[in-house]
Order: C-alpha cells, then structure tokens, then sequence
C-alpha cells in the first residue's frame, strides 16, 4: 500500500528523530536504565516488567522507586524471588509508589515466585496456548493480564483485586501503555544499545505503540491521528491501534520503533 504524500515527509522526520533517541544516551533518565543494570534474562525481565508497571509520574521519582525495589531484593530480583522466606516480605510493608502499595508489591512477588517455578522465562506468561500469529500484541495482553490475576487455571493464586489496576489489558479498552512498553524493552532487536531483544516468540511486527496523552499529542500534530482543535488525544486501545496501523505503513516490520521519536519529542519539549 503506498504512503500518501503527506506522510512522506513525517516518515523522514521520525526516521531521523528516532535514530536520535535510540541511543545510550537516552537510557540515563528513562525507567529501561533499570533493566540495564543486570545481564541475567531473569533479573532483566523482573526488573523491567516492574519499572514499567511503576511509570508514571516523574521519571527520577519512578527511578528512585524502581532501585529501592532492588535494593529491597537484596540486588538479586530472580534469586529473591525464587528462594526468599515469608519473613523477608515484612521489608515491603512500607513500599509506595502513588496508588501501588504494599499489597501490590507482595502479589507481584507472590506470582513472579510461583511463574518462575515452573518457567525459565516470563515471556512465557505472554503467550496464548498453541502460540498465535495474530497481526498483533493484543490476545498476548490479554492471556497475560488473566495469568497475572489468576484467571487462567495455571497457577492457584489468592488474587487481590485492588492489584488489576495495575495490569492494563486490551479487554477494558486500555492502551496498555506499560506493558507495551515492556514488550518493546523485549521483543524490539537492533544493534542500538537500548531495547533488549531478548525474547524471540513475539515478533517486533506485532508491537503496538505505548501511546500516552504526550505521544497522542505528538501524533496528532504530525497528522498521524486525527485531533480536533485543542482535543485531548485519546489512549485507549482503539488509538493505540490506529497510530500503530499508521506506523506500520512506515515500518511494516518494525512500526514501534517510532516510539523513540514520538515519546523524545513529547519528553524533551520538542512538540
């Protein structure tokens, strides 16, 4: 399908600013310098999964919650998670991060602890039964989000119900900007240095843009979404889908990539 002229032009101005910001450079100050820090896949993908669920707000506040979980895991997420007593949870009782709380932190360790029991990998949480070669992430996200709560058969889990807020699924209609955020962490490969590319059952193809009010912004002055006058972009799943449909055109391969350009230029005051 060829692009319409007026995309031609906007596909050179996010190709030059996501080779921009997908740089080292841009690790520092973003919640994926968390993930950074470790080199075992485990430890990668605990430490991501939780630095996306906690970013929101500012970035150094989210940073500094996402060490001080660390720090509370002893340096080790996957060898706390795996081997820690009951009597090393009481450390979590004074963990928050705006509306998550002590009882959030205790079920994500509760569930990372029984998942990783009997998988090597959390990618594994992501994956529909049989695998599926859907045109996107969204069966992915919602498998996931039944896993996470329990919903599944897989697992016995005394689930909290106060936790689903953190678990965003395509089911509500929620752009499921975190977790598909993480997903690009994990499943995007190139050789800039920033996203991990370490998981290879989810293809890039399938990515679907971590769409928030700054990138729908970005979006709509670049025509890339329809906004009307002063309009507040909207985030749910039905937009996310539609920028990442747009996106593909440019990218049929790769379409999240521009999330470096959308996301830098929103951040950095650029648009």
């Amino acid at each position: 399908m060829p692009l319409p002229d007026s995309y031609v032009s906007v596909r050179d101005f996010l190709e030059q600013k996501a080779t921009q910001y997908n740089q080292p450079s841009f690790i520092d100050r973003d919640p994926i310098s968390i993930p950074h820090r470790f080199t075992r896949l485990q430890d990668i993908e605990i430490m991501g999964f939780w630095a996306a669920v906690l970013a929101w707000g500012q970035r150094p506040v989210i940073l500094q919650k996402a060490n001080q979980l660390i720090t509370l895991m002893e340096g080790v997420p996957y060898d706390f998670v795996r081997y820690h007593e009951d009597s090393d949870l009481r450390r979590f009782l004074a963990f928050k991060h705006r509306t998550f709380n002590a009882t959030d932190a205790l079920y994500f360790l509760h569930f990372l602890k029984q998942y990783y029991l009997k998988h090597e990998s959390l990618e594994d949480a992501f994956l529909p039964p049989g695998g599926t070669d859907s045109a996107t992430t969204e069966l992915h996200l919602r498998i996931f989000h039944d896993r996470f709560c329990g919903q599944s058969g897989d697992h016995e889990l005394f689930f909290p119900e106060r936790t689903r807020k953190h678990i965003a699924t395509p089911a509500r209609n929620s752009g499921c900007k975190r977790l598909n955020m993480f997903l690009r962490w994990m499943v995007r490969r190139d050789n800039a240095g920033v996203d991990f590319g370490l998981w290879q059952r989810i293809r890039p193809d399938q990515l679907v843009i971590p769409i928030d009010v700054h990138v729908g912004r970005v979006a709509g002055k670049l025509g890339l979404l329809a906004l009307k006058n002063d309009e507040t972009p909207k985030t749910d799943w039905k937009a996310a889908l539609a920028l990442t449909d747009v996106l593909r055109e440019f990218d049929p391969t790769d379409p999240v990539r521009y999330d470096f350009a959308l996301f830098g230029l929103g951040v950095e005051g650029e648009m």
